[in-house]
């Protein structure tokens, strides 16, 4: 009997997203790459990110939320961010939670930084612009006054919707444009919720905490719709992520099929 040939190549990926080893897997790790490998196998896509609790609330009323989700949660969020070539964040999300965006609880790559501040109301003493793991960009609108590019941060400006943001689909040109293919939407539930209505995101990856707050601040906030049959039902497999719960949505099936 011939024996095969063990393949040169520890894993094999199709372009479907699937994956193959001929070397034993544990059971942590089958998950683990039956939850990214769609993501590493395609060049150009958009992925959400959020955590919540089990009622839906990503912060208390005060705007506490550390931490809603467990440490495996945030190991997967720092993973994303490993993978695209940029993370965006509102300014809501810049403003209070003054975060770093860069990878630290995985191996890879700093992401380019992209801060969304229509109304030019980020501070500016914020860690985003004074700090040079990673390239920033600061998005504002064609109005707001602001400080000139830096060493450590380039800003240029996006036309206004008629609500006074950006258009979602406006942002992702702009970023690949700038040769950022691989884009991660990190917060806030408002930015999220925006780039899902407006149709641009490929997946969500929402990350549920066996927690109830029973109040604060919502994380999907669309416009309300009258009857479910307008409600979206996308497609969607659940991991483990710790004590937590991630649900991969899928809600473009075309770009992943």
């Amino acid at each position: 009997m011939r024996h095969r040939k063990p393949s040169s190549t520890p894993l094999e990926l199709s372009p479907e997203g699937q994956w193959h080893t001929h070397t034993a897997v544990t059971p942590a790790a089958t998950e683990l790459l039956d939850c990214l490998t769609p993501l590493v196998s395609r060049a150009s896509w958009v992925i959400a990110q959020l955590g919540q609790s089990l009622d839906g609330r990503i912060a208390t009323q005060s705007g506490h939320s550390h931490y809603i989700n467990g440490q495996e949660s945030l190991v997967h969020l720092h993973r994303l961010r490993a993978l695209v070539d940029a993370v965006v964040i509102g300014a809501g999300t810049a403003s209070a939670d003054n975060p770093q965006l860069t990878v630290r609880h995985a191996t890879g790559t700093h992401p380019t930084r992209v801060v969304l501040d229509p109304r030019g109301r980020v501070p500016l003493d914020i860690k985003l612009f004074h700090t040079d793991s990673a390239p920033t960009l600061h998005v504002v609108g064609p109005d707001t006054a602001f400080a000139p590019s830096s060493a450590t941060v380039q800003r240029c400006r996006l036309p206004l919707n008629a609500q006074g943001q950006f258009a979602p689909s406006d942002v992702i040109n702009l970023l690949n444009q700038r040769g950022l293919q691989r884009i991660l939407v990190e917060g806030g539930g408002v930015t999220v919720s925006q780039f899902i209505e407006a149709g641009v995101i490929d997946r969500l990856h929402l990350l549920v905490a066996p927690l109830l707050i029973g109040s604060g601040r919502p994380g999907l906030q669309m416009t309300p719709i009258e009857t479910l049959e307008s409600a979206l039902r996308p497609t969607m497999r659940r991991f483990r992520c710790g004590d937590d719960t991630l649900f991969d949505v899928l809600l473009r099936a075309a770009t992943f099929t």
